[in-house]
């Protein structure tokens, strides 16, 4: 298992199990953070595939958004993350529609 996985996989158990202000969730944020910022597109993709398989759930909307993010600024002409990215940002409200719009518009662009 990736360090990035192990971060991820302790975030969503931090967050199911501390108190808001814990220093358990701030350092599970603090540890998740680090480690997908300096991932590669394939150690995140690899990353929100197994711990989201396991509990989709598992990692709050501004986790995923960052991890998506990081990996399409990585992969700006991948059609397929792109199309990943805007199904994965259309699950969390209307908040994101536009972006995720725009992320299926450039998917859709010929190369």
């Amino acid at each position: 298992m990736s360090d990035l996985t192990r971060a991820a996989r302790d975030l969503g158990r931090a967050i199911d199990t501390a108190d808001a202000g814990s220093h358990q969730l701030r350092d599970a944020v603090r540890d998740f953070t680090e480690k997908v910022t300096f991932a590669s597109a394939d150690e995140i993709l690899t990353m929100l595939r197994q711990v989201l398989a396991e509990d989709w759930m598992a990692l709050p909307p501004w986790a995923r958004n960052l991890a998506y993010r990081l990996a399409c600024l990585q992969r700006p002409d991948d059609p397929d993350l792109l199309r990943g990215a805007a199904a994965d940002l259309l699950c969390f409200g209307p908040d994101w529609d536009d972006e995720a719009e725009a992320l299926k518009r450039r998917a859709a662009e010929p190369e």
